[in-house]
């Protein structure tokens, strides 16, 4: 090849790499205002609501919250005590053990005074059958509590379950691993009793992170930074997600995920479309995105809200083995559900839905991986060639890195306005010092993860969830 051919190919690449770079930053700027604006707004509003009327109202509308478990012996007692202890008149607690080879039933039947109770299912979804059938407390004081014992069939599936049982007609699906705190389901369900010209199909709020932090009877004592570098870079990553991101999408009414961690849905919509998807290990993303097109083919006003408080607390991993399996599960996720729901890109009759959610998530969530790398190996050829401009490389890179680190700092400064969950001496300088190493320490893991999902999903066909090791809560004394 000639070249001035390579000098062309390599001069479009440029151009192309500029472009999406620019379209980038421009969006997470955009982004930033939109969700900043929308925080105030709803930390001003909120400022004046009595959440006491919800919690006394006797018509406060029913919710079940649905909880799978899998070898969760370590935490399923203290966390099941956390879902019990919520301050919401209408609710109750279904535990779906899902085929469980460790004493988790054994220990919820041993804290909770548990029974066998002979039950019928109207399955409306198709589920694994029961193992050992479905037991009752026969403690008054734990009558809202549900423990279901299952064939293992995964997390969607365990979810399946618990929709078919639930009467409610709202479902909080949340992981039993994680910390619901007291007033979760209260500020949950505004948003649902606030529509008047439109339905709410589904509600998400913050995920925190519990590493750390000091919990005892189910209940969040002490909020700790951890010590775990790793630990305390997903945090400001979390901040970033959370505050800096989806709630602008909940402006915008465009977003494609609530997460699988804890959320609450029109239980009669997801029943509508079919249930959580079993074949997907996405199916937090790919029902929220199938009851989105649903509600778009029926042409009917809906949202799907979020709000900043933060309501959920759940164990991070601690180590690169494991959150590299969790992110490669995270990218194969969005990989299936983007795929499965193609018809909507770009397509006018989805509305925002097509013409702005989906081409974003494509774009700037599921090809960003494939694009960075690629911009790697094209800046790799051009040292091999020696074609690079080494004052617009290092000014390009010092830019990239300047900007993730006050992306990070503006997510840290909206926490400090509006939740400050970090209050002891010293925490909000070594989160700054982390906003400038976090770019080194969990970014070059998150592509790798990235990648390797991408390998995986079209080379290796793994349908594997990815193990999630857990060292428990309770103690305060975790990383």
């Amino acid at each position: 090849m000639e070249s001035s051919t390579i000098k062309i190919i390599l001069e479009v690449f440029h151009y192309l790499f500029f472009i999406c770079s620019f379209l980038a930053i421009l969006s997470y700027i955009i982004l930033s205002i939109i969700s900043a604006r929308e925080t105030i707004e709803y930390v001003k509003k909120n400022s004046f609501v009595n959440y006491k009327h919800i919690l006394s109202s006797p018509i406060s509308p029913s919710i079940t919250i649905i909880a799978p478990a899998y070898n969760e012996s370590l935490n399923v007692v203290e966390n099941v005590r956390s879902l019990l202890s919520n301050h919401y008149p209408n609710y109750n607690v279904i535990i779906v053990n899902d085929g469980s080879s460790d004493d988790s039933l054994e220990k919820l039947i041993e804290a909770y005074d548990l029974e066998y109770v002979d039950y019928t299912v109207d399955e409306k979804v198709k589920t694994k059958p029961f193992r050992k059938g479905v037991f009752k407390s026969k403690n008054p004081a734990f009558e809202k509590l549900i423990v279901v014992d299952k064939e293992n069939g995964g997390k969607a599936d365990a979810l399946n379950m618990g929709l078919n049982i639930s009467d409610s007609k709202y479902v909080a699906c949340i992981d039993v691993d994680c910390l619901l705190l007291e007033d979760a389901l209260q500020k949950m369900i505004k948003p649902f009793l606030e529509a008047t010209d439109h339905k709410v199909i589904a509600a998400g709020g913050v995920i925190r992170i519990a590493n750390s932090c000091v919990i005892k009877g189910g209940k969040l004592i002490e909020v700790n930074l951890p010590k775990n570098l790793l630990v305390q870079s997903q945090i400001l990553e979390y901040l970033r997600a959370f505050l800096l991101g989806r709630m602008a999408w909940s402006r915008l009414n465009g977003l494609l995920v609530i997460s699988g961690a804890f959320g609450i849905f029109d239980k009669y919509i997801a029943l509508e479309v079919g249930g959580y998807d079993t074949n997907t290990v996405g199916e937090d993303m790919e029902i929220i995105v199938r009851m989105r097109r649903h509600m778009e083919e029926k042409n009917e006003k809906y949202k799907v809200a979020y709000i900043p408080d933060p309501l959920c607390w759940t164990e991070a991993p601690d180590n690169y083995k494991t959150l590299i399996s969790q992110r490669n599960r995270w990218t194969r996720g969005t990989i299936e559900t983007l795929r499965k729901h193609r018809k909507i890109a770009f397509n006018k009759n989805y509305g925002k839905f097509g013409l702005i959610s989906y081409p974003y998530w494509l774009i700037f969530e599921r090809l960003a991986p494939i694009i960075e790398l690629v911009g790697l190996l094209y800046f790799g050829i051009l040292i091999a060639f020696n074609l690079v401009h080494w004052e617009y490389a290092v000014l390009f890179i010092a830019l990239a890195y300047l900007f993730s680190v006050l992306f990070s700092l503006v997510a840290l400064f909206s926490e400090e306005l509006t939740y400050n969950q970090y209050k002891k001496k010293g925490v909000g300088i070594k989160l700054i010092l982390l906003c400038i190493i976090e770019p080194i320490i969990l970014h070059p893991v998150i592509l790798y993860a990235a990648i390797r999902g991408n390998i995986d999903y079209y080379f290796n066909k793994t349908k594997k969830w990815g193990a999630m090791e857990r060292k428990g809560m309770s103690s305060g004394e975790t990383n």
